[in-house]
């Protein structure tokens, strides 16, 4: 079947990194950088090059050696944030200024205290002034979903008349739910039939934990970029999550019906040096990269895998640089049993079997944690 590619925006180093307690030095930015190009990713967003001299650094390393993506890092709508930010991004071989400036009636009256007028002024300046600075101008109206749509529609021309190359329309706060967030973007692309020259972007975070589930939507909306992070870790309740967003769209392809360019047997290795640059720990139960992802501990669900992995596996782990476990509990099946008892060396069967098997069910149903070797030792100890 046709697919159009989605291009995969990652904002780990910058959006990722405002999460409470991360700060990575420029050296831990660069190795970050290097297993998101093994990864694939299309574009990095490097830092925040204006937010201290640290983040500039970071942002100029990862300029410097990134030798296929595009690096990007975040500018308010200033002059002096876009030179800074040219100069931080001034050795990479691709780079991409993004400017945002808020849209919404509460940003613009309580935080930038200006009128409507003057944020279309200052965008279309802003976009302007940045152009022939970077190879590429990424624009994004910030709080764009509680924006008056029209007004966000307006912005938007004035960006592109500027010369803006991506727009983006985030859901900033996490405040969308997925067809409300479709629908949006449908409407922000009938406003401005000039969103269809560019690359209109989606950009979500979870509040109400729907920030892969509204970054699908937008790309059934249209859109051609998401920006998500490693692990959905971000501001407040995170971004969406890359690898979430990345495995959704390569399992079900026969529904959304496009590709990106994500190697994911680099996943699980993204995945785990992110995890301990940062020191946000992966939940167990973490979609994809957690511990528990492709564990099955009830017996009904081992003995299915046992005979089909398909009965109970819509992925297949080795693909992510992952394995399949089937850890031993009180939910626990006789085959599962069988199989571990003769993984560890121990073959048993008939009564044998039953009667470690009862053993191993004892201790499990107590709450305790046992071994095969543990069951298989207090039964020559009770001989």
């Amino acid at each position: 079947m046709s697919s159009r590619r989605i291009d995969i925006f990652d904002t780990t180093l910058r959006d990722g990194e405002q999460s409470p307690g991360i700060a990575l030095n420029p050296h831990e930015k660069v190795e970050i950088a290097s297993q998101l190009e093994r990864l694939g990713v299309d574009v990095i967003e490097a830092g925040f090059a204006a937010a201290s001299p640290g983040d500039f650094e970071g942002v100029r390393a990862v300029a410097r050696v990134t030798t296929r993506a595009t690096v990007a890092t975040l500018c308010r709508a200033s002059r002096e944030d876009i030179d800074t930010g040219a100069e931080a991004l001034a050795g990479a071989r691709r780079s991409r200024l993004h400017v945002f400036l808020a849209t919404s009636p509460v940003h613009m009256e309580k935080k930038l205290r200006l009128e409507p007028q003057q944020v279309l002024e200052r965008a279309a300046s802003s976009v302007a002034y940045a152009v022939g600075k970077a190879d590429e101008i990424e624009f994004s109206c910030e709080d764009a979903t509680r924006s008056d749509p029209a007004f966000v529609a307006e912005v938007c021309r004035a960006a592109i008349a500027a010369g803006a190359d991506v727009i983006n329309l985030p859901d900033t706060v996490g405040y969308m739910l997925p067809a409300e967030y479709a629908s949006f973007l449908a409407d922000m692309r009938r406003r401005c039939p000039e969103l269809d020259g560019v690359i209109l972007s989606a950009h979500c975070h979870d509040d109400l934990g729907l920030a892969v589930s509204n970054s699908l939507a937008a790309v059934q909306a249209g859109v051609g970029q998401v920006e998500c992070t490693v692990n959905g870790i971000g501001e407040r309740a995170g971004n969406a999550s890359l690898e979430e967003i990345v495995m959704a769209l390569r399992v079900r392809r026969d529904y959304f019906g496009v590709d990106t360019g994500v190697n994911a047997s680099e996943i699980a290795a993204t995945s785990r040096l992110v995890e301990l640059a940062t020191g946000y720990d992966v939940p167990p139960n973490k979609a994809i990269v957690g511990a528990n992802a492709f564990a099955h501990e009830a017996g009904i669900h081992q003995d299915g895998l046992l005979k089909d992995v398909a009965t109970y596996q819509i992925m297949e782990p080795a693909e992510l640089g992952l394995a399949m476990t089937l850890p031993l509990g009180k939910h626990s099946g006789r085959h599962a049993f069988a199989i571990a008892c003769a993984d560890a060396g121990f073959r048993l069967e008939g009564a044998e079997l039953s009667d470690a098997f009862a053993r191993f069910k004892a201790v499990a149903d107590s709450g305790a944690t046992a071994s095969i070797h543990d069951v298989m030792a207090a039964e020559v100890t009770a001989r």
